[in-house]
């Protein structure tokens, strides 16, 4: 009996080698017929192989080439400059492609820049309009984040140079770097009359609002305390409109119970604007309604009026040929945008046209010229609408070139037919004045009040990127809805504005003893 299961165990292991002969013997004719080009698809019909395998030879065949094809043609490399509304909106459209995405920003995280105004006037925290880039693109495994600045671009070596030396190729190039803030060739203003296009620019804007409230209430002289009570926005946009009512709300509702010496609701907010009325891109019915609900909040609106000098004491304007001062410790600039630097430098390269903004001519399919390669979107795209207007450069803008330079280089890697002209969808625009105070133009429907309130707090939640955020900032809305409260009302960092406490309180009981 034992010789008869050795010689079992013996034949058993005498077919598993003849097994694996064969099937070595397959696998050596499969390698060769894949490296044959002219070979016929299918040597042998149906034999199966070992389990590893698990297929018939034509499965394994196939699989082989493709890996072959693979070796030989590396994926579509898309690299995407930017992480903003544009940019991050390209690269999730880009997710079940066959293709490697980049995507470089000189920050992690995505900002929800129509918010900065809350973070500035302390409604909420960084962290609420902030997402980390690679959390918000972790599960998409064609994706790379990397955190770099971008400050030229190869566009016929097809190359892209970051700061630090760093060189990335690409087949497709998607930028999206937005915009900062102009100061119309004045840039020593910044000093004075920070812009609000960054967090570390809200969070400055936070700390010299509620730091004026501050000084105001050390300081008896009427005078000085007015300069400090001031608050002076200049650019009556939605930005300057959305910043003055909060600052109203601020003066008039958080914080009257707050100090003993001053008043807060005695502020003066100036809202300024070299145009002849606010949001000069509403319907002028919606203008007027914003303007009355800033006049109920207590924000004087000054338009047609040029700012001809900021400095650390306030403001010089010029009005129908007369010049006016204006001193004020605190300062906003909500004025006009221009594009990242990164636009100029692509125009040298590629001599593509720019408007005065800096922003580049690109085809209607959102390339630049000679360059089909390279597509341009958001804050640096200067692209007609139907009525031969420039687009605006708002997120709604931004996000629909996105999704459509991610679709037309889709059609690229496929084959497939061209994509139409790029054509925007007007959504409509949204400000927003003060609780329950807001105005609305949504598909040419104009609202206001309460109502255009609502639907601006539902549009900017759903576009807030995390469900976290949107969870966080609804809750802390409710609670400022019902109490006037707003719990980030920090003063943190330094300013350019402020003063020495002791010294300035020293000074004033100086000189009203010598009076």
């Amino acid at each position: 009996m034992a010789g008869l299961d050795r010689d079992q165990s013996l034949e058993r292991a005498a077919q598993a080698l003849r097994r694996q002969r064969v099937q070595r013997a397959v696998e050596r004719q499969i390698e060769n017929l894949v490296e044959d080009e002219t070979a016929p698809e299918v040597p042998v019909e149906g034999r199966r192989l070992c389990h590893r395998d698990r297929g018939s030879t034509d499965g394994i065949v196939a699989r082989r080439r493709r890996r072959r094809v693979k070796r030989m043609n590396p994926r579509h490399r898309v690299v995407v400059i930017g992480g903003g509304f544009g940019g991050l909106r390209a690269a999730r459209k880009l997710r079940s492609a066959d293709v490697d995405v980049t995507l470089i920003d000189r920050r992690n995280y995505h900002l929800f820049q129509p918010l900065l105004y809350q973070v500035a006037t302390g409604s909420l925290s960084p962290g609420q309009i902030a997402a980390p880039l690679r959390s918000v693109l972790s599960r998409q495994k064609n994706t790379r984040v990397l955190m770099g600045e971008v400050v030229d671009v190869d566009p016929d070596a097809r190359r892209v140079m970051l700061a630090d030396g760093a060189v990335f190729e690409y087949v497709s190039l998607i930028v999206a770097a937005g915009s900062q803030t102009s100061y119309y060739g004045h840039d020593a203003w910044r000093r004075w009359a920070p812009g609000m296009k960054s967090i570390e620019e809200a969070t400055n804007i936070r700390h010299k609002i509620l730091y004026a409230f501050e000084v105001a209430e050390r300081l008896a002289d009427p005078t000085e305390r007015q300069a400090w009570l001031r608050f002076v926005i200049v650019g009556a946009g939605a930005t300057g409109v959305e910043l003055a009512g909060a600052i109203g709300e601020i003066a008039r509702q958080t914080l009257k119970n707050d100090f003993r010496s001053i008043r807060s609701e005695d502020a003066d907010i100036i809202l300024l604007d070299g145009a002849p009325r606010v949001l000069m891109t509403f319907p002028e019915d919606l203008a007027q309604k914003a303007a009355g609900a800033l006049a109920r909040l207590g924000v004087h609106v000054k338009t047609g009026v040029m700012v001809k000098e900021i400095d650390q004491d306030g403001v010089t304007v010029e009005s129908q040929g007369a010049t006016d001062r204006l001193p004020s410790k605190t300062v906003i600039w909500a004025g006009g945008v221009t594009a990242s630097p990164l636009a100029g430098t692509l125009a040298h390269r590629t001599r593509a046209d720019t408007d005065r903004g800096g922003r580049l001519k690109v085809n209607p399919d959102l390339t630049l010229p000679s360059y089909p390669d390279v597509y341009v979107i958001g804050d640096l795209a200067l692209r007609l609408d139907a009525s031969g207007k420039p687009l605006p450069g708002v997120a709604q803008v931004a996000m629909q070139q996105g999704a459509y330079a991610a679709k037309a280089i889709v059609r690229k890697i496929e084959g497939a037919e061209s994509l139409p002209p790029f054509t925007y969808f007007d959504k409509g625009e949204l400000a927003v004045i003060g609780r329950a105070s807001a105005v609305a133009n949504v598909f040419r429907l104009h609202m206001s009040g309460l109502l255009a309130w609502l639907v601006w707090a539902f549009v900017h939640l759903m576009y807030i990127v995390q469900f976290r955020s949107r969870m966080t900032v609804f809750v802390d809305w409710a609670i400022e809805y019902l109490t006037f409260n707003r719990g980030a009302r920090l003063i943190t960092g330094p300013s350019a504005t402020d003063v020495d406490f002791d010294k300035e309180t020293a000074a004033e009981g100086r000189r009203r003893g010598a009076a």
